[in-house]
Order: structure tokens, then C-alpha cells, then sequence
């Protein structure tokens, strides 16, 4: 009896993977369990967006009050960076989406109970546990999703607000090739100064890409970090132990989601301003 006992409790592994894990596939489409919880966050945000306007009053009440207070102070927030409440008003939409999309996901990872609902499935003739859900933001796949939309976002705003020309001299800097010639007769020092703006537009290139992957990699290890020392204080003492670090992801998944929206805010103020300005 010990033998069996012993066998079936090391045929059944859970382990925490860096990569998402496949919990069904839908005519050949793998959903993994943190896409699931991608799809709950995405349904909750749409429910309470859809609630929330069809409660608004003239004369608010205390809910309407206390998410009025958010936005106030949320715009506020965002003036601070814009220097316009104009432009804080047309990034709101799109920052404050991220932050909403970005902390239910952080957060749903915390949920008590949510890690030992699964199933378990055979591979190589081991056995498995896989959770259903499983924080998106825990996973490479989202946040890169996530950095990629926010960084494009950032240049699709540059172009509308300074125009293609502006635009592309930031990375590509053709009007210092062109002042060149023209110049060099009454500015020798042109030779040595435009190159350098040359340059500067060529690593101005390559920080769009250093972006991504900074926004990316910050949120998904800090996350998914949480997500292992919870499953260790757990694994150590299931009762009582795990609650204080639990308090603690709870306000890094705050953090966390506000840094990342206030970055790509920033990638937004950057892009939509002048050089000179």
C-alpha cells in the first residue's frame, strides 16, 4: 500500500513553467491558461464598462463619485506628464484601458483556490497538474502583446500629432544630411555636429526596440516572480505563511500596472512633441 501511495504522489507533478500551459484546443487553436484569463479579464472590463454607463446620473452617487475621484485623479496624474489636460483627456481612453487590462490580470493570479483548479494530463508517461487560470501578465506572450501595441501605439500618435516629415527625421535624420552642403561654408563646425545628430537618430532607433523589450520583461518577471514565491510559501506551510507575501503581490500587481501604463504615456508624450520642444 505505501509503494502505491508513494507511486501515485510522484506520478503527479505541478510545476511552474515560464511558458503558459495548453489546457484545450479549439480546431487546432491551443488556449492555454493564461490566454483564459486574458478572455475572463477582457469579459469582466466589457461587463463593468457596460454597467457603469447605464448607471451615470447627472447627480452622482457615492459609486459614481469614487470612479469620477479615479478619473480625476488619474487625469491628474497624466498632466503632469502631457503638460495639457487636452492631450490628457484623448490618452486617457487608451492608457487607462491598459492599466484596468494589466492589473485584473495581475491580480486574478492571487485569487485563493485559483491555482488548484485544473486538470491533469499525461506527457511521457508523467503525470501533470495544469491550472485553468493562470495570470496573463505571468506570461511572456501578453506582456509582449502589450509592450508591441504600446510602443506601435507611440508612433501611430507621432505621426498624427507632428506629422511623417518630423517624424522620420527623429530615427532617420534627413534634414542634417541635407544641411550639409549648405552650410559647411559658413558653419565648418556642421561636419562634426550633424553627423552626431545622424547618429543620434540611429540609437533613438534602436531604444524603440530596447522598449519592448524592457516593458515586456519588467511586468512578466516581477509577475511571475510573485507567482513562484507564492507557490514556495505555500509549499512550506499552506496556512498563514503564504498571506503576507500575498498582501505584498497584491501591491506590486498595483505598481506594477501603473508603471507600465505611465511608461507607455511617456513612449506617447515623447513621440506626439517636437525635438525642440
Amino acid at each position: 500500500m505505501s509503494n502505491g501511495a508513494e507511486n501515485t504522489h510522484t506520478e503527479i507533478q505541478h510545476e511552474h513553467s515560464v511558458a503558459a500551459e495548453p489546457i484545450a484546443k479549439l480546431d487546432g487553436f491551443i488556449i492555454t491558461n493564461s490566454l483564459l484569463t486574458s478572455w475572463v479579464v477582457v469579459i469582466l472590463v466589457i461587463a463593468l464598462c457596460i454597467v457603469i454607463r447605464k448607471n451615470i446620473k447627472k447627480v452622482p452617487g457615492k459609486i459614481q463619485n469614487a470612479f469620477e475621484m479615479i478619473v480625476e485623479g488619474f487625469l491628474g496624474i497624466f498632466d503632469s506628464l502631457t503638460g495639457s489636460r487636452e492631450k490628457s483627456i484623448k490618452f486617457f481612453p487608451f492608457i487607462f484601458a491598459f492599466f484596468i487590462f494589466i492589473l485584473l490580470n495581475n491580480w486574478m493570479g492571487l485569487i485563493p483556490g485559483v491555482g488548484s483548479i485544473g486538470q491533469i494530463i499525461k506527457e511521457g508517461g508523467e503525470k501533470f497538474f495544469v491550472p485553468y487560470i493562470r495570470g496573463g501578465t505571468a506570461d511572456m506572450n501578453t506582456t509582449l502583446a502589450l509592450a508591441l501595441i504600446g510602443v506601435a501605439a507611440s508612433h501611430v500618435f507621432g505621426v498624427i500629432y507632428v506629422g511623417f516629415w518630423n517624424y522620420i527625421n527623429r530615427f532617420i535624420n534627413i534634414e542634417a544630411i541635407r544641411e550639409i552642403p549648405k552650410k559647411i561654408k559658413q558653419e565648418p563646425t556642421v561636419l562634426l555636429v550633424n553627423p552626431i545628430k545622424i547618429f543620434t537618430g540611429f540609437i533613438e532607433l534602436i531604444s524603440e526596440i530596447a522598449k519592448v523589450a524592457s516593458l515586456s520583461f519588467r511586468l512578466f518577471g516581477n509577475i511571475f516572480a510573485g507567482e513562484v514565491l507564492l507557490a514556495f510559501m505555500a509549499g512550506i506551510l499552506a496556512f498563514g505563511l503564504p498571506l503576507p507575501f500575498m498582501f505584498l503581490e497584491v501591491l506590486v500587481g498595483l505598481i506594477q500596472a501603473l508603471i507600465f501604463a505611465m511608461l507607455v504615456l511617456t513612449y506617447l508624450v515623447i513621440m506626439t512633441s517636437l525635438e525642440e520642444h
